[in-house]
């Protein structure tokens, strides 16, 4: 049925820098060149001081991509981990997350002897038709239970895309 077909909700490609501001500048090119977007810096909401975080710093940097633009960088993605995933991967309702140990391993991105390689997470959030009504403005209310994608569609929608689920 229509209402049962999982989709891709959105792609989130997140790179935590840490507060060293040469990295963050290198990391931005990273991000722009392998997503095409510009990225949004992410602050620390906490204070640790052993690593010398402090609430409002700046960590990290992250980039939110939907529709096409998150099937085909995906796609990419998938190739960089050789078409593997682990189950492990997979949360309760469905979502998966992955990292990638180096930039380049990326089809059609370049070694830059200036920026080094930097790794990155990539994170895909999963819905089927209806969960608008979680987020609209008039008469909003909570998805029902058939609603929300469960972890073994998830996988199964994952090994329809011709990815190996170890």
């Amino acid at each position: 049925m229509a209402m049962d077909e999982v989709l891709i909700d959105k792609v989130v490609v997140n790179m935590g820098v840490g507060a060293d501001p040469d990295q963050m500048k290198k990391s931005e090119k990273v991000i722009k060149e392998i997503t095409g977007k510009t990225p949004v810096k992410t602050t620390s909401d906490k204070r640790v001081p052993d690593w010398g975080l402090r609430p409002g710093l700046v960590i990290g940097l992250k980039v939110t991509l939907r529709g096409e633009e998150a099937k085909e960088f995906l796609k990419k993605a998938f190739i960089a981990k050789e078409n593997k995933l682990n189950k492990k991967s997979f949360d309760k309702e469905g979502n998966f997350g992955f990292g990638i140990r180096e930039h380049i391993e990326l089809p059609g991105i370049k070694y830059d002897p200036k920026l080094g390689i930097i790794g990155f997470d990539v994170l895909v959030t999963l819905k089927k038709r209806g969960y608008r009504v979680k987020q609209r403005k008039i008469k909003k209310t909570t998805v029902g239970r058939k609603q929300r994608v469960k972890t073994q569609e998830a996988i199964k929608f994952v090994e329809e895309m011709g990815i190996e689920i170890a």
